[in-house]
């Protein structure tokens, strides 16, 4: 039998009630009816040592125990060794390099490389890790992952409620205002894009290089790489929105996403993870430093 992994004893209760009524949060892992049948279904449920089920009624002083579930590891492993900047029982953030694939059908994806990088969840509801948002093919920077059920649908929703904020770093082409607000429609939906320029060098090419400081509001795809080619300042070295003649080619893209901060949705943590410059940015600008926020 599975070990146990956590233990609840059940106080005197004015009347008997299912266990899927009573058992609901009574562990951190599970936190919804429909999570607890599950767990229950699957035999990892026991009162006073005895498999639960759904029938079983909870009247006082029982003890409810919850039993480890088996990890289910990915079917495909792709070997690369990925920097992990922030790992719990329940998510984590790792570096993403350039020129590969977050997910898809391909085999060499940072998903089919994540199960032999972290440390496998020890929670009932683990699940393979799996990647809660997108990075383009050519840019670097964080990545955020969810390790169990509860937890990828908690993430799920803080994006879907604006709730985790994304930073990014980019070096665009030609001069810039200081400061600025874009806002154009991407795929015909509302997109909107702040920016800040922190520091420009001289170009003999491209007259003018900036560092800049992205804030995406919406998350629409390929958004900031729309909006600054909208606005007529390119991301160095994108190779699909730039304008002609002004294309860096062999160098990759100069796009970082360099902080994500929310709060954690089982701890609620409050949580900053930053990832430094790539040193191509450095080279361009060198005494360039990351501004988190």
């Amino acid at each position: 039998m599975p070990k146990v992994i956590a233990t609840h004893e059940v106080k005197t209760l004015e009347c008997a009630v299912r266990i899927q009524e009573y058992g609901v949060a009574i562990f951190p892992s599970i936190r919804t009816k429909s999570g607890l049948k599950k767990i229950i279904k699957k035999e990892l449920i026991l009162v006073d040592g005895k498999i639960a089920s759904t029938a079983t009624f909870i009247s006082g002083g029982e003890r409810i125990e919850l039993l480890e579930a088996p990890v289910v590891l990915p079917r495909k492993r792709f070997i690369l060794d990925l920097e992990v900047l922030f790992e719990d029982d329940y998510l984590a953030v790792v570096f993403k390099p350039p020129g590969i694939l977050v997910s898809g059908n391909g085999f060499k994806t940072i998903m089919n490389a994540l199960g032999q990088n972290l440390v496998p969840s020890t929670c009932i509801d683990a699940t393979i890790p799996v990647p809660v948002h997108r990075l383009d093919y050519p840019t670097t920077g964080l990545l955020l992952v969810g390790k169990t059920k509860n937890t990828i649908v908690l993430l799920n929703k803080l994006f879907e409620q604006k709730e985790i904020r994304k930073v990014y770093h980019a070096v665009t082409i030609g001069e810039m205002n200081k400061t600025g607000t874009i806002v154009i429609q991407v795929d015909a939906k509302e997109s909107i894009s702040e920016y800040e320029v922190l520091k420009t060098v001289s170009s003999v090419r491209f007259t003018q290089l900036n560092l800049v400081r992205l804030h995406p509001k919406t998350g629409r795809r390929h958004q900031l790489r729309k909006h600054l080619l909208a606005i007529g300042n390119p991301i160095l070295g994108d190779a699909t929105y730039f304008l002609e003649s002004l294309n860096l080619k062999g160098k990759g893209m100069y796009l970082h996403a360099s902080t994500l901060k929310f709060n954690h949705p089982i701890t609620n943590q409050s949580l900053v993870i930053t990832s430094e410059l790539p040193e191509k940015f450095k080279k361009l600008f060198n005494d360039a430093i990351l501004i988190p926020h």
